[in-house]
Parts: structure tokens; C-alpha cells; sequence
């Protein structure tokens, strides 16, 4: 398909996506007015990675789509491998749009003898080509730091938000763990509601979590649980089973990435306390993990805006306000 979008505004701009997250891809380009680009992108059977740009991008602004969601590592060497193929067709200027950012829990040293592995994926993307990056509620906003090329992280807290102000609940209280009550607080604000704020303990290299307080008054709210991402739904669990000691029997949950690993999907359903679980499509939700208490919103308007306003050089920053 043809990548160019012929409009005296948005010329030369060029959009292509690897296999991560094909149906986002498109609803950006969709929203956005523009088409996806023709890519060859597949796996040989030594499970070597072959791609071809199908068009011609010399010169061309192009944009690169590619959550590094699973599987990961696959999706992490197609966003790779994709940014050096644009930058060996002469392309003006990548911009590497990573909804989710993998290995973005590697952020530090925490331990005697182990990588930093979020920066050592920033720096591969850096030296694959990549002229600025795109992303989504990083695990944590250092990240952004380990590039020494611009990046613009965008937020679903708005998009989230939306979903529960158009409820018009009163009554309600929005609970967080302590790595996350920045963004929490902007949510809580934004529902007009108090924050909660739970105390966890990491258990090892498992994935798993303690809980060991809540600070708040919760008793006989109605609770909104708010973080980055939901990957075992261990630590939600063990939220939810506080706010039901605390006395809250009407509990909803809600992130931007829906990593929903190993025994998630089981956890949740088990919950009747958990109402709903609100996430959005920066992930792709497969058939086995569309629950229907799972409603998954769309961050497909939010970049496909921010992609038109990097490519004629307006500001970014509005759409955090």
C-alpha cells in the first residue's frame, strides 16, 4: 500500500509497522488521515528476521510503529531491524513509536551483577537509526533520559479518566502503589476523587509482591485501582484483597498496557469484587484474554494527533494538557 499522503501539508511523511501490533498501526494511520506503508516482515525458519520496504522513503518522514509486546524479543529485533532497513533507504528522519516499551522495568542497578536493560534497548534503537522516539507511560519517567535523542511520552491518564468520569459516581476513592502516585495524583484530580495509596514489597525476581498497608480512608468507597501496566495481576490482587479487608466491596481496575502474562486472565476472573478492568489497545488483546470484564480503549486518536504535530513542527506538550 502506498505510504504517501498527498496534501500540501503532510507530504513526504511515510508510516510503517512491524508485526507487533498491526490493528493499532492501522487505527492511527486511520485517525490521522494517512495510510499504512507496504513492508515485507517476516521470520525465516532459522528464526532469522527478513525485512524490505516495499516503496520509496529517501528523504521521507517516516514513522515507525512497534510496541516491543509480545513476543518480546522478536518484537524488539523487528523494530531493529526495521529502523536500520529505513536508514539504509536514505529516509529523512525515524521516528521509532513505541507504545510499550519493554524491559522498561530494568531501570537501575538494584541488585549486585545485573544489566540495565532498558538502557541498553535505548541505546540499540539509537544506534539502528532512529532520529527521535514516540512512546506511552513508561515504567518509570528516567527512562526517557537513557536516549540522547528527543523523546515524547504520551499518557492514557485522560483517556482512562474519560471512561470514569462519564460514569458520574460520587463516593470514590483512587488507589495506587507508591512508584506510581504522580500520575495517580493527576487522576485523582482529574476525577475529583482522594488518593489511596498502597504500600508493596517486590519478592525476589518472581514477580510477585507483598502488600503491606494501605494509607487512606477506603472503607465503603467505591475504589479505582490505577497503574502503568498489569502483567501477572499479582500485586492488583493483593490490592484488592486489602481493599476488601478494608471494607470496599465495589472495585475497579484500570492501566494503559495489558501485559497479562501467565496466570492473569485466571486471577482476574476469580475476583467478584473486580468489576471491570479498563485498559487500552497499546497491547494487543488476543481472543483467550478478551474477558468480558476487560474493556480496552483505543490510544489510536492520541498518536496518530501527535504524529501530524511532529511532522510539521508543532508542539507535542498541548497534548499532555
Amino acid at each position: 500500500m502506498y505510504s504517501v499522503y498527498h496534501d500540501p501539508v503532510y507530504h513526504d511523511i511515510s508510516i510503517f509497522t512491524g508485526n507487533a501490533n498491526r490493528p493499532l498501526a492501522e487505527a492511527i494511520c486511520s485517525s490521522a488521515g494517512l495510510r499504512l506503508g507496504s513492508a515485507d516482515v517476516f521470520e525465516f525458519s532459522n528464526e532469522n528476521i527478513f525485512v524490505r520496504i516495499n516503496e520509496s522513503v529517501r528523504e521521507h518522514d517516516c514513522f515507525l510503529i512497534q510496541p516491543t509486546c509480545s513476543p518480546v524479543n522478536r518484537s524488539v529485533m523487528e523494530l531493529l531491524i526495521m529502523t536500520d532497513a529505513l536508514k539504509r533507504a536514505s529516509a529523512g528522519r525515524i521516528t521509532a513509536i513505541i507504545p510499550y516499551y519493554a524491559y522498561g522495568r530494568s531501570d537501575k542497578k538494584d541488585q549486585p551483577r545485573v544489566p540495565i536493560t532498558a538502557r541498553l534497548i535505548a541505546d540499540l534503537i539509537i544506534t539502528a537509526g532512529a532520529h527521535r522516539i514516540l512512546t506511552m507511560d513508561l515504567h518509570q519517567g528516567q527512562i526517557q533520559g537513557f536516549f540522547s535523542i528527543p523523546v515524547d511520552e504520551l499518557t492514557a491518564i485522560r483517556i482512562l479518566c474519560a471512561h470514569f468520569v462519564e460514569k458520574h459516581w460520587d463516593n470514590t476513592v483512587v488507589v495506587c502503589d507508591l512508584g506510581y502516585a504522580r500520575r495517580a495524583r493527576d487522576f485523582a484530580d482529574l476525577l475529583k476523587a482522594p488518593l489511596a495509596i498502597v504500600q508493596k514489597r517486590r519478592i525476589g525476581n518472581t514477580g510477585e509482591s507483598q502488600l503491606l498497608s494501605v494509607i487512606g480512608d477506603v472503607k465503603g468507597k467505591r475504589a479505582i485501582i490505577v497503574d502503568d501496566e498489569i502483567d501477572r495481576a499479582g500485586t492488583l490482587m493483593n490490592t484488592v484483597n486489602a481493599l476488601e479487608a478494608e471494607g470496599v466491596d465495589e472495585i475497579y481496575a484500570c492501566c494503559t498496557h495489558a501485559v497479562l502474562s501467565g496466570p492473569a486472565i485466571d486471577r482476574l476472573q476469580s475476583k467478584e469484587s473486580l468489576r471491570e478492568v479498563v485498559v487500552t489497545d497499546t497491547i494487543p488483546l488476543t481472543a483467550a484474554k478478551a474477558i468480558p470484564k476487560i474493556t480496552v480503549l483505543s490510544v489510536a486518536p492520541l498518536f496518530g494527533e501527535a504524529i501530524k504535530r511532529i511532522h510539521t513542527g508543532e508542539s507535542v506538550g498541548v497534548l499532555f494538557r
